[in-house]
């Protein structure tokens, strides 16, 4: 008896203890508001109380501590739905992407490789599985080379490029040389050639864009000269290109040039590349190189490398006729006159154009052309047209239009020229460095519960809601890189912000499937996105969109409000997660909570339970 009587003491002293504890955070936390008011005195006394008064005890505390009772469930967050995993034939399944919806789209202008999304009725609601035999990609720089074959098990291209030494098939992996159809000796020496004529090595060329990218060697080889390249391709008979990029740990979306607009901001890219791409650049009324155009910052290099450039020498090689050959050399000529590019290099099969820095090189265009007026930003699903996109206004003759850029990595925090304009509204120079400190703060946070975030066990990272970038900013190393999304419904567009930064980023609807295979993504992060999207559609459909594209044993950090926070969990509770809900850095009286979330390994074929933890 005289045991549980102690053991009630003991309760009831920890009991005490806590409510002292709680009792003092509330007290400081309303003496510091108050002194941060202008009111109160005596700050630096304060914050040496505070810290003594470590509030950390409660850190660990679920959100349900604190907030769960009295809390309504609704219908986004179902309490013990149990999400299935899909039949084994949908491993590779992209919803927006599908062979059999394209095959029911016009061919013209590919528009049939464009996105077109399932109807509600149409949509999985269950777990797409990895293959079997699915590892995890092999870390960063190795993953450049070799990718393990059950991740993806596609050997036609082994047989399709086997002489121009793209990809080569060896026992348990895939081998890749670093090859092209257009640098068949690698792609360093290719680099090197193109070095010779844009500023490649200094830092002033940071973001690429590589059209009709294949397996993504250019941009693989890329990074060890300091340059991100944003790599797309479609799925088309060539299986599993941007599959065997991912896995590769590049950068890389499905996409193809068609009818609607790159998912980029104007200005954005610092060179554009094209190794045989296969995109009819002469053709369609210029309308692809008046994309191109738009997309690529004053000052920035377009290369071409392939048909048709030296088609004197090689139209028999090629097996194709002289006079159509020349016609669309001559055809992108005209073209890069009209947009006022100036052709800086060509030799053999490849051409180098520069987009000149601003208006006043090109006096005579605006009479020559078809000149835009709406938002060169604003293009989710909006069609391409024929028309050129007007540089923002300088002030001087020798200014490069839209801004100078500093050079990377100085440029990364450097305030980017939308902002210290006022381009962006809303968005100030001081906001901007504020952003940068906080996320720093974030991150720290979050290798206390995370330890591994930066060792380079997460290549591919995605940030679904990403601001101003500083997220990636802060995360910035050779180890990893970070997709910015920037969700179409944001109420600010900062996605040319982030640009300016060296940086990558992409549009999208979280209300749609990403253009992406599954198990693409190391690490998931998403800031606010749930209360973003709270009334425009379920969040069962995002989070089942997540799950798709992370990989076995990924990681999820989901911030956001209690509320969310708790609607997510519930949801996630049957969809093989593991999870730790932890408080803002701050402490427990801060309402926005943090999610951690790792996904369990599973694969076809296995009849393992889904877990509820």
């Amino acid at each position: 008896m005289a045991s549980k009587g102690n053991s009630g003491d003991n309760r009831s002293r920890r009991s005490f203890s806590i409510f002292i504890v709680v009792g003092l955070c509330c007290f400081f936390y309303l003496l510091g508001a108050w002194q941060k008011s202008g009111f109160g005195k005596g700050d630096s006394i304060a914050q040496e109380v505070t810290k003594s008064a470590d509030c950390s005890v409660l850190s660990n505390l679920n959100v349900e501590t604190h907030h769960g009772n009295g809390m309504k469930k609704t219908n986004d967050s179902p309490e013990n739905k149990v999400f299935q995993p899909c039949d084994d034939r949908f491993v590779d399944y992209t919803p927006c992407h599908d062979q059999m919806r394209a095959m029911t789209f016009p061919r013209e202008n590919m528009n049939y490789r464009e996105r077109h999304c399932p109807p509600e009725n149409e949509k999985l609601h269950c777990l797409i599985p990895a293959p079997k035999g699915y590892v995890t990609p092999f870390p960063w720089p190795k993953s450049r080379d070799y990718v393990p074959f059950a991740n993806a098990p596609y050997k036609s291209l082994t047989v399709e490029k086997a002489i121009q030494n793209w990809i080569q098939y060896e026992g348990d992996v895939f081998r890749f040389p670093g090859g092209g159809t257009q640098f068949p000796h690698g792609a360093d020496a290719y680099i090197d050639q193109l070095a010779s004529v844009i500023p490649i090595k200094n830092g002033m060329v940071r973001t690429a864009l590589d059209t009709g990218c294949g397996v993504a060697s250019w941009g693989a080889y890329l990074f060890k000269r300091n340059v991100i390249a944003m790599s797309f391709a479609p799925r088309d008979s060539h299986e599993a290109q941007v599959q065997f990029a991912l896995e590769r740990g590049v950068p890389a979306i499905i996409g193809v040039l068609g009818t609607i607009k790159l998912p980029y901001p104007s200005r954005s890219f610092d060179m554009a590349h094209c190794s045989r791409c296969l995109i009819p650049w002469g053709g369609n009324s210029g309308r692809y190189m008046m994309e191109v155009d738009r997309v690529l910052r004053p000052g920035g290099y377009w290369v071409l490398s392939g048909p048709p450039i030296n088609w004197r020498a090689n139209y028999k090689s090629w097996q194709r006729p002289k006079d159509e050959l020349e016609e669309e050399q001559r055809n992108i000529e005209e073209t890069a006159k009209l947009l006022c590019w100036e052709k800086k290099y060509e030799k053999g099969e490849t051409a180098i154009w520069r987009k000149r820095v601003n208006k006043s090189y090109c006096q005579e265009r605006d009479s020559r052309v078809t000149m835009c007026n709406t938002n060169p930003d604003d293009v989710w699903y909006k069609e391409m047209e024929a028309c050129v996109t007007p540089y923002p206004k300088t002030d001087n003759a020798d200014d490069v239009s839209g801004g100078e850029l500093k050079l990377f990595p100085e440029r990364l925090n450097d305030v980017p020229p939308r902002v210290s304009s006022g381009s962006v509204p809303g968005i100030t120079v001081e906001l901007f460095q504020e952003d940068n400190k906080l996320w720093q703060k974030h991150l720290n946070a979050y290798k206390r519960v995370n330890k591994i975030i930066d060792s380079g066990r997460y290549r591919n990272i995605m940030d679904m809601n990403a601001g101003l970038g500083s997220f990636a900013a802060a995360i910035e190393s050779s180890k990893s890189w970070v997709m910015n999304v920037m969700p179409t419904i944001a109420k600010k567009d900062t996605l040319g912000v982030i640009f300016e930064r060296g940086l990558i980023g992409i549009y999208h609807d979280w209300c749609e499937a990403f253009s992406t295979y599954p198990r693409t993504y190391d690490l998931i992060h998403a800031n606010g996105l749930f209360s973003l999207y709270k009334d425009k559609c379920s969040y069962e459909d995002i989070l089942i969109e997540m799950d798709r594209i992370l990989r076995p044993e990924g990681t999820v950090i989901i911030r956001d409000s209690e509320k969310e926070i708790m609607k997510v969990k519930s949801i996630v509770s049957g969809m093989r997660w593991n999870t730790k809900t932890v408080d803002h850095e701050d402490g427990p009286l801060v309402p926005e909570k943090i999610l951690f979330a790792v996904k369990q390994y599973w694969v076809a074929g296995e009849n393992n339970s889904t877990s509820s933890r």
